[in-house]
């Protein structure tokens, strides 16, 4: 990874170790280029929790702890039913933020393995749900930039956004911030980003949940293809009711400018919900 020269990659921990005082190991439930997430038992609470960290070395990198301690500060401050909840932020070593812990399934996990695809009532709910919490953090002037199905979680109908890992205030960007199969044009390009860079994870999401892909990948060796054709039309590939189907569509535009505000995405979900 440009600008890291960790050597040689150090194992998760194993079950029962100790993390930090007062949390212990449950599983490592999955690793990046630069965080571990593990299920612990946290003895001071006396529940089961998550704890995000740096994997071991990377703590000397400020840019990452400064990404992981501005995710955890957030989430303490944000309250809001479709976002993870933040117990605490320890600075470490090793650094942590403490989350909630949720037994439900990622959408990304519901796609592949669910024997139907979602209803256009369940589709809407889903698309309210995770649109309010989108709204919530650009109303406090930050950017997800990452909306995709596996940052979000369902238990009981209820989802719930996680990772704020990516947030940023709208501004100049450097190109490719985000996940590549779901990066609004301009997050592939580079540039200046707005609400509207995540109205297209929206949409994007919206049109994964619905048809079972994603309206781009990368399988034709381009990285970026959402910069050389647009957005595939809904409705080529699952029948929906044309007004919601006009809305994801609206969503994936490739001219910022022209992709709808959030309320008005907000209020035709609420028609089929």
């Amino acid at each position: 990874m440009s600008g890291h020269t960790i050597s040689a990659p150090v194992l998760p921990l194993a079950e029962g170790s100790s993390l930090a005082c007062g949390l212990t190991v449950l599983e490592h439930i999955s690793r990046n280029e630069v965080m571990d997430v593990y299920d612990v038992w946290d003895e001071s609470r006396y529940c089961r929790c998550v704890a995000k960290t740096l994997r071991p070395g990377f703590e000397r990198y400020p840019r990452d702890l400064a990404r992981l301690q501005r995710e955890g500060d957030l989430l303490q401050r944000f309250t809001h039913p479709h976002l993870v909840r933040c117990y605490e932020t320890r600075p470490g070593p090793p650094p942590i933020i403490l989350l909630e812990a949720l037994s439900g399934e990622t959408l990304s996990h519901l796609i592949a393995h669910r024997q139907r695809r979602l209803s256009t009532r369940e589709l809407a709910i889903l698309g309210l749900q995770i649109g309010s919490a989108t709204r919530y953090l650009h109303q406090a002037g930050w950017l997800h930039l990452d909306l995709k199905p596996s940052n979000v979680i369902i238990e009981d109908g209820l989802a719930k956004l996680l990772d704020l890992s990516l947030v940023r205030p709208p501004g100049m960007n450097r190109a490719g911030v985000g996940t590549r199969p779901y990066l609004a044009p301009e997050q592939a390009r580079g540039g200046e980003l707005t609400t509207a860079a995540d109205i297209w994870g929206l949409g994007a999401l919206l049109f994964e949940t619905a048809c079972g892909q994603p309206p781009f990948d990368d399988c034709d060796g381009c990285p970026y293809p959402q910069l050389r054709q647009r957005a595939p039309r809904v409705r080529a590939r699952r029948r929906l009711p044309g007004p919601f189907a006009d809305a994801i569509d609206a969503c994936l535009h490739a001219e910022p400018v022209a992709r709808p505000a959030i309320d008005s995405i907000l209020e035709t979900l609420e028609r089929f919900a």
